[in-house]
This record gives structure tokens, C-alpha cells and sequence, in this order.
């Protein structure tokens, strides 16, 4: 990535960047999936991976997600529309190795994924609905890649902007960008003035007063 905003979003959280979606309307907190190897911060835009049940007539072709390792690079979040399954993997070690022999920043699947203890010694950062060891052959195929998928009531596009951390994962469509990052960071920088108002001896009553409540309201909020 060569523009600035991977830079400004590495010192946002998902806390204060879930707080600036609030305020512009946006549906963009990833409900499930958490970290299957350890909460590795990452910054990323989605390249997308769009899963679908298993067809007789389906299978023989390339194994799901291989054309978006393929194209990926260290910009790059892997995004996995697997639809809440839990019962079979749509991602795995083979594919964990070729995500981090090509340096993705990280995968997110929404469903289940295997070979765990694998994924923890490569060190990448995988965010998975569950864990399980049954394989996809057979049971699940690719459907398409690089193009708009759903996670839940998220809407993930080529392009969008990934922040995760230990609190979760958020989701800023690329054309909000500029609003999300200026409303986040200010939000942010109150933040600030108030633990060190709460450092410096203020009642929290008087520093998480009204203030603090109407934060979120779109029109006491920047742009």
C-alpha cells in the first residue's frame, strides 16, 4: 500500500474506528470471527473469496481460495465468505502456507477452519468463526472470488479497508475512508484528554458525563 491511510489506521483501534462508523450510519463490526493463532494487529484491503456448498456435479477444478493467494501481496486481507459454516473448513495449512509465503497481512473466515496448530506455528494472522478438522474437498467449493461478499450483515467489496486487533475486526468501505479516518481520529484524541484527565485525579463521573454520552451523535460529531 503506498497511500497514507494503512499508516493512520494502525493507530486507530477497532474501539475508536467502531465508534467513527457509528456515527456515519455503517454497519462495518465482523460479528464471529476471532483469532485462531494469537490477536496479531493487521492492517489490510480485502481481496475477497465467496464460498458455496458442494454440487454432484461440481469439484475437479482449482481448490477454493487459491487464485486469491495467488494474487495476494502484503496489502492484502484475505476475506472468506464461508456463511457461519462450522462443520467444514473453508480454509486451511496448504493455503495458510501459500498466504504467508506471499505475506498477506491476514485471513478472515467466516466460518470454521482447520489445521490450527499449523496456522500458529506459521505465525499468521487467521480470524475464524471455529475450528474443525473435517476438509472441504467434496463438501465445499469456490463460488467466485474478488467481488462484493457477505459476513453476516457486513458487506466486504474488493478494496475495503481491515483493521483488526484484540477487540475485533471492523470493516471501512473504501469510498468512506476520509470520513471514517477524520471522525476516528478526532474521536480518538478526545479519547486522550480524557485518561489523562482520569491520570490526573478527575472524577470519572465528571470526565464520562454528558459529554462523553453524546460522542456518538451525528451532529455533535465531525464530518
Amino acid at each position: 500500500m503506498t497511500d497514507a491511510a494503512p499508516d493512520r489506521l494502525s493507530r486507530l483501534d477497532t474501539c475508536v474506528l467502531s465508534d467513527a462508523l457509528d456515527v456515519h450510519g455503517i454497519d462495518g463490526v465482523l460479528a464471529g470471527p476471532s483469532p485462531v493463532a494469537g490477536a496479531r494487529p493487521f492492517v489490510g484491503r480485502a481481496l475477497t473469496v465467496d464460498l458455496a456448498p458442494a454440487t454432484p456435479a461440481g469439484g475437479g477444478g482449482r481448490h477454493l481460495g487459491t487464485a486469491a493467494v495467488d494474487a495476494a501481496g502484503p496489502d492484502h486481507v484475505i476475506v472468506v465468505a464461508h456463511h457461519g459454516e462450522t462443520a467444514v473448513a473453508g480454509w486451511g495449512g496448504v493455503l495458510s502456507q501459500g498466504a504467508a509465503r506471499r505475506g498477506v497481512a491476514a485471513v478472515v473466515v467466516d466460518g470454521a477452519v482447520r489445521d490450527a496448530d499449523e496456522i500458529r506455528e506459521l505465525g499468521l494472522a487467521v480470524y475464524a468463526t471455529a475450528v474443525t478438522p473435517r476438509s472441504a474437498r467434496g463438501r465445499v467449493v469456490e463460488r467466485a472470488w474478488n467481488r462484493p461478499v457477505a459476513l453476516g450483515s457486513v458487506t466486504v467489496a474488493p478494496g475495503d479497508y481491515l483493521r483488526g486487533d484484540g477487540s475485533g475486526i471492523v470493516v471501512i468501505p473504501a469510498a468512506r475512508l476520509d470520513q471514517v479516518l477524520a471522525t476516528a481520529e478526532d474521536l480518538h484524541a478526545r479519547e486522550r484528554d480524557m485518561t489523562a484527565a482520569v491520570r490526573a485525579g478527575a472524577p470519572l463521573g465528571q470526565v464520562m458525563g454528558a459529554a462523553y454520552e453524546r460522542a456518538l451523535d451525528p451532529e455533535g460529531s465531525p464530518a
